[in-house]
């Protein structure tokens, strides 16, 4: 948005951009401008244009808490955690009919620190609220994953 815009609009993207990747941010500004000059041709000032624009789109944290919701890297940790009891409990029973666990046992405590650690991010993605928070963790709690971090 041009530095014409309203300060209420300049501070409304400020607040969505320091949580959502640009892209987004940027698709949002463009809806927001559309809405703000349909209301300063229904002859609004520009700041109650703004207003109107604003309230039209909801509040930022109404924004920002869907985007979190949807967000992918939330909805794939939340599948991850559903199904790794099951398949880590396969693991387990063939490690241990089998008689075999690898390696030695520092190696032991290393594999099941490396788990409770993706264990843990997975359920930061899962549970968390903001937009950023999700994609970082959820990446980062999948080993082997696209490494991506929100722009």
């Amino acid at each position: 948005m041009p530095q014409s815009e309203p300060r209420l609009i300049r501070d409304y993207l400020r607040v969505l951009a320091a949580e959502l990747p640009a892209s987004i941010v940027d698709e949002l500004a463009d809806g927001l401008e559309e809405t703000h000059l349909s209301h300063l041709g229904r002859g609004l000032s520009p700041d109650a244009a703004a207003e109107a624009a604003v309230e039209e789109f909801g509040s930022a944290e109404e924004i920002l808490a869907d985007f979190a919701r949807v967000n992918p890297a939330r909805r794939a940790a939340r599948r991850l955690l559903g199904l790794g009891p099951v398949v880590g409990g396969c693991w387990v029973a063939a490690l241990v009919t089998s008689r075999v666990w690898p390696g030695p046992p520092p190696a032991r405590v290393g594999v099941s620190l490396v788990l409770l650690t993706s264990i843990g991010l997975l359920s930061v993605a899962a549970l968390g609220r903001r937009y950023r928070v999700c994609a970082v963790s959820g990446v980062a709690g999948s080993p082997g994953s696209r490494r991506w971090t929100p722009r």
